[in-house]
């Protein structure tokens, strides 16, 4: 359902990216560990075109775009539909501080799609049912913990009904509390058949929640497979040097 052919980026003269590809199953979990700065994080902006990718194609659902120099308006128009596939939620939370935790989560299908109020609010309060946020819909963000925004940026993020989510460290500000309030709602996620594509410094969760494993360096995929293999047998001498400094 997700396929990402030949995706290169550079910053200057620094190569981030190296011509990755990657193909996603429905209902996968997929967790990108790696060394910081070795591309993981450009590589998940560039699945949605948050980030252009100076080559490459990127193909969700049957809509496709492909990276050129020259970006026209029809190429912004169809990663707008690229994008309504796609949830992302980000290490900062990016929550709207004068809105409260029900009005975030409200907003886009408002917005976005257009959707009467009345059923947007019924969405909008199922899904901070679903990420045990119902009691705080009223609250407002600066009165949240870590994990409960968190919370609450995924929930923003399924209100638009995605067909992936991808997430960029998303636990990485929290203590291990808080992440595994988190990664608790990742989980039954991944138990309803949502893809995912996790950027991740939690080796723990990487291996207990994932499906497969890419270990990025120097931005390129180095070594892909089942978490139990790669944690326990990583074939490539990177991957094992790289695990054996976190585990």
């Amino acid at each position: 359902m997700l396929q990402a052919t030949d995706i290169a980026k550079s910053f200057g003269d620094h190569e981030v990216l190296r011509g990755i590809s990657l193909d996603v199953e429905r209902g996968e979990l997929i967790s990108l560990i790696g060394p910081s700065g070795c591309g993981k994080s450009t590589f998940l902006r560039c699945l949605n075109f948050l980030e252009h990718p100076d080559a490459g194609r990127v193909c969700i659902e049957g809509v496709t775009l492909e990276s050129n120099k020259h970006w026209h308006r029809k190429d912004e128009a169809q990663a707008h539909r690229l994008r309504a596939h796609v949830g992302m939620v980000f290490q900062s939370f990016n929550l709207f501080p004068h809105r409260n935790v029900l009005d975030n989560v409200m907003m886009a299908p408002l917005q976005v799609k257009k959707m009467e109020y009345e059923k947007a609010r019924a969405i909008a309060s199922e899904l901070l049912e679903k990420v045990g946020l119902a009691t705080v819909k009223n609250r407002y963000p600066d009165r949240l913990s870590g994990g409960q925004k968190q919370r609450a940026a995924i929930a923003r993020a399924l209100a638009m009904k995605p067909s992936v989510m991808l997430y960029d460290e998303p636990t990485s500000a929290l203590d291990p509390e808080l992440s595994e309030e988190v990664l608790s709602v990742m989980r039954a996620l991944d138990e309803e058949g949502m893809t995912q594509i996790v950027v991740t410094h939690d080796m723990r969760f990487a291996r207990a929640a994932s499906d497969r494993v890419l270990y990025l360096e120097e931005g390129q995929i180095v070594e892909s497979g089942d978490p139990d293999v790669m944690f326990v047998h990583p074939r490539e001498a990177r991957t094992r040097r790289f695990l054996r400094t976190l585990l």
